[in-house]
């Protein structure tokens, strides 16, 4: 008996595993297509001079289980696109800091909340006033006041405007949103009858103290210990090391923000931020980089995958309409609570097109609003045909998100013409500039060796222009304490001579030795940059051409100065000598 039951046994873990096999197989094969079909239908979009994200959500849409139903495991693709979200919120944090977060002052924090509130009061007195009961009017409002942040912040850095004004605040606005989704959560799931009202005040007090021990453990982990790791020797030896580290660091903060209840993407931004403390930021950006973008990839095209197109044709007026609504409403919220801070008209304006979709965490939402009945079937405050209605205008926000950032300037430019012409606004002054502007006409200097100290030190009263690229952790330190800015990053890589806005640079100067490493900046500086001008040094003579090929303007060809050098001290020392021996013979006549 104790056999057979030992055999049934065995044969049980055996066939889970099988199980488990072919799942996983099959869940790659579905992750294959959708970012297959996002490459083809990304590169359409791109190509008629469209963002790749419309191609995204359309591949998700058509492959959909509502469409061609060439995915069999949604779940498991929607559950690894959510990384992608928490990657791009990683790496926005590194480009920012607590100081920077301050600076956003209380337009961030204040507008973003007043933003939140007026937003969903709005949304969910249209929804009452049109006949729904007061809580899915409530979960209707929550879901529209957030915006989109994977969309919003994806188009504005391709655009290189995340550091514009109008930018600024879009991002301080997004933040609070992504900061609101876990109380919306509980107010929602409270009216869904996910929990009792007695242990509301229950769940906020645990969130509070869950947020403190969060970020606590975070200022431990990224102030101290993760610098001090990619400080030492082997992390500096072995890139691959660094990379595997920045992948943990970004993937283990979303997960544990995840299990203690709070935004993933949230919870990276913080630890993001944090580590953008540190001058190893710029080389952890570009380190993930690749994976960031493969799971945002997957993201948007899993939020595509809720679109009905079947639904979506038999009531095209509905969507249409209510999709017009949310743009209108919300951007002209954003712009009256921007004015309320005393911010420009443009830039208002700007901030609200900006912020005028629906957002993905809207879907989260949407999910908590739904329960478990005691049969093991799911009902939900909101009906199928609203949930329907509201995922549709949700995707069509998202598609026309693109062409409302793209058009900002001149719509903005042209309601505040019509507000100044017929005297509803008087002019106002422009924005102070930011304290953090992109760098423009400066020096990018790759390596602080010998050769690279030696050009700063002729650079010492124009440290202010000066960027500094080293591998070294010891070497960046040593820039920064010379009051250089220097980041710790390999200039092989399109994302750190991005971060040192190489596009804007007068000149880049390359010192390393390795002519290999030398060819490959000049190749990827002049492609990023075709005015640079690029100054490169040649370890040897053979290479030299090789270089000019590549794209440097000016070439040290370091075994020809060597020999220039070599043959002026030689003809120095013969000039001593010959002036020795006439001044011998002087004295010997």
């Amino acid at each position: 008996m104790a056999i057979g039951q030992l055999g049934s046994a065995f044969e049980s873990f055996i066939g889970s595993c099988r199980l488990t096999y072919v799942d996983l197989w099959n869940s790659l094969l579905d992750v294959i297509i959708l970012l297959a079909a996002a490459l083809v239908l990304g590169a359409i979009f791109e190509r008629f001079r469209q963002s790749a994200i419309l191609g995204y959500l359309l591949a998700g849409t058509l492959l959909g289980p509502n469409a061609l139903h060439w995915i069999s495991n949604e779940e498991s693709v929607k559950t690894l696109a959510e990384l992608g979200v928490a990657l791009l919120l990683f790496t926005i944090g590194l480009e920012f800091s607590w100081g920077r977060l301050r600076r956003m002052g209380r337009t961030a924090l204040g507008g973003g909340i007043a933003q939140v509130i007026i937003t969903m009061l709005v949304a969910c007195g249209a929804a009452y006033g049109l006949g729904l009961d007061i809580k899915p009017a409530l979960t209707i409002g929550a879901v529209i006041a957030l915006s989109s942040t994977a969309s919003v912040l994806r188009i504005l850095m391709a655009r290189s405007e995340i550091e514009s004004v109008h930018g600024r605040f879009a991002l301080g606005i997004l933040l609070v949103q992504d900061m609101a989704v876990v109380p919306l959560v509980i107010m929602v799931s409270l009216m869904s009858g996910g929990g009792g009202s007695g242990s509301a005040s229950g769940n906020i007090l645990l969130m509070i103290l869950l947020g403190a021990v969060l970020l606590s453990g975070f200022y431990l982990l990224f102030n101290y210990i993760v610098p001090a790791v990619l400080g030492t020797h082997m992390m500096q030896k072995n890139r691959d090391l660094p990379i595997l580290l920045a992948i943990v660091v970004g993937l283990g903060s979303a997960w544990t923000a995840h299990n203690l209840g709070f935004s993933p993407a949230l919870g990276a931004f913080i630890a993001g931020m944090l580590l953008g403390e540190s001058p190893f930021a710029t080389q952890i950006r570009s380190d993930i980089s690749s994976l960031r973008t493969v799971l945002l990839t997957l993201f948007f095209s899993s939020i595509g995958m809720l679109g009905n197109p079947a639904w979506m044709l038999n009531n095209w007026f509905s969507i249409v309409a209510l999709v017009f609504a949310i743009i209108v409403g919300k951007a002209t919220i954003v712009w009256l609570v921007l004015r309320f801070f005393k911010k420009t008209h443009t830039n208002a304006i700007r901030s609200g097109l900006c912020l005028a979709q629906v957002g993905e965490f809207s879907f989260v939402l949407l999910a908590a609003a739904t329960i478990a009945t005691a049969d093991g079937a799911s009902t939900s405050i909101i009906t199928a045909e609203v949930f329907n209605l509201i995922v549709s205008a949700t995707l069509l926000s998202l598609f026309l998100t693109p062409y409302l950032i793209a058009g900002a300037t001149p719509i903005s430019t042209t309601i505040v013409k019509f507000l100044e012409k017929t005297g509803l606004a008087k002019r106002s002054l422009p924005e102070p500039p930011h304290p953090t502007l992109i760098l423009q006409e400066h020096i990018i200097v790759v390596g602080f060796g010998p050769a690279g100290k030696e050009i700063c030190e002729t650079l010492n009263e124009q440290r202010s222009s000066v960027t500094i690229i080293d591998l070294n952790s010891n070497a960046i330190h040593s820039a920064r304490s010379r009051g250089f800015n220097a980041h710790i990053g390999d200039a092989r890589q399109a994302e750190v001579l991005q971060h040192a806005h190489i596009t804007t640079a007068a000149t880049i100067v390359i010192t390393l030795p390795d002519p290999t490493a030398v060819r490959s900046i000049v190749e990827l500086a002049r492609g990023l940059a075709p005015g640079v001008h690029i100054i490169a040094r040649a370890r040897y003579h053979i290479y030299r051409w090789e270089l000019q090929i590549a794209g440097a303007d000016v070439v040290v060809d370091e075994e020809q100065q060597v020999g220039l050098q070599l043959a002026k001290e030689l003809g120095e020392h013969m000039q001593i000598a010959t002036q020795q021996d006439n001044i011998n013979n002087q004295h010997d006549s």
